[in-house]
């Protein structure tokens, strides 16, 4: 006879994972906190996204758009791209999750890297398959270790492009040759949530390769740059195959209408996201040069954030510098989790901000 069960059981697998943990964003004690963990934009939203959900918000009691054809139409008009192979989601974490629960399942594997973005590993857990994991080299992803990492389980490849927590990327004739050893059968997701901030040559978010390809997928956010993290809005761009199979399994109405309006207002509003990028790349060479200058390790990065390393002696390591910087209202991340038990992330924040977490950290290192 079978034990007595009293309550609901979850599936084999599910309690094992590690819930996400997002960076923290108070300290207390602290009057004044600048939040510099969760990649946010000083730069806030387009005045004309703000004007657009204050509209929307007169109309609450409709459903939204099931389609998101307002926000689909301004993305593919701002890209070039057919709207037809757009779909939009719940943030960029509702369509990795889609895309995971869709393609994969039990004894089926999914390729990750070392420092990779941590939702790839909860969601391949969630639909049941295995996550594999593969060494970066120097905090850069590695294609060749993927590539040997592919077995006939493998079913998905996840890379973040750019990386994070790293800030690296990876040049684009290099994800096409992964893409072309891959099997056609493996679905190769690339995660682009920071493409808008990257000023290289060697640098494509996925669109071409998607548009060419019927496994490749491109993912993208609105939380970054856009200055909407609040509602939420991610967008993928992939083959008619996939969206026709992603579509199928979506909630219905998975993007609310301030989000469709806001987004679609914010998309069409690129003078601001130039300004905001400009602002961006030159704070990114600035911190990396004053940290530097202190004494410490900055990984390169093309991103709105980067990655500070510390040294490996008592009272000067990771944890000791945040505690010191929690204390004067400087909150930056912490990336134990993804493998760098010694790292801050910081985020590019307002010039106040970024020049305190500089003078406070030349002071923590002088100590």
């Amino acid at each position: 006879m079978c034990a007595e069960k009293t309550s609901p059981v979850p599936r084999a697998g599910v309690m094992d994972i590690a819930a996400y943990v997002p960076g923290k964003d108070h300290v207390e004690g602290v009057a004044k906190v600048y939040k510099l963990s969760s990649n946010e934009t000083p730069f806030g939203a387009s005045p004309k996204a703000l004007e657009a959900f204050r509209q929307a918000g007169e109309h609450l009691e409709l459903y939204p758009d099931g389609q998101a054809g307002e926000l689909r139409n301004a993305i593919a008009d701002t890209h070039g791209l057919n709207p037809a192979n757009i779909i939009c989601g719940n943030g960029s974490d509702e369509l990795l999750g889609l895309l995971a629960h869709t393609y994969l399942g039990p004894g089926d594997e999914a390729i990750i890297t070392q420092h990779g973005f941590l939702v790839y590993k909860i969601q391949i857990l969630a639909a049941g398959a295995k996550p594999v994991v593969v060494q970066e080299t120097d905090l850069r992803v590695d294609v060749d270790a993927i590539l040997a990492a592919v077995t006939d389980k493998t079913k998905a490849v996840f890379i973040a492009n750019p990386g994070n927590p790293t800030g690296t990327y990876v040049p684009m004739q290099d994800i096409r040759r992964l893409h072309a050893a891959l099997p056609s059968h493996v679905l190769l997701v690339l995660d682009a949530a920071y493409a808008e901030y990257v000023r290289r040559n060697d640098y494509e978010a996925g669109v071409e390769l998607v548009a060419s390809s019927k496994n490749v997928v491109m993912t993208r956010t609105f939380s970054k740059i856009y200055g909407l993290a609040a509602l939420r809005i991610g967008w993928l761009y992939g083959p008619a195959g996939i969206l026709d199979a992603l579509n199928r399994v979506r909630g219905p109405f998975n993007v609310n209408a301030a989000a469709i309006a806001a987004g679609a207002a914010a998309m069409r509003d690129q003078a601001f996201i130039e300004k905001a990028a400009d602002f961006n790349l030159t704070w990114v060479d600035k911190l990396t040069h004053a940290l530097t200058a202190i004494g410490l390790k900055v990984t390169p990065s093309v991103a709105n954030f980067v990655l500070i390393h510390f040294p490996d002696e008592d009272g000067k390591r990771a944890v000791d510098a945040d505690a010191f910087l929690s204390s004067r209202g400087y909150v930056l991340r912490g990336v134990a989790g993804y493998g760098l038990p010694n790292a801050l992330r910081m985020t590019v924040g307002p010039e106040e901000a970024n020049r305190g977490v500089v003078e406070a950290l030349g002071e923590f290192m002088g100590r």
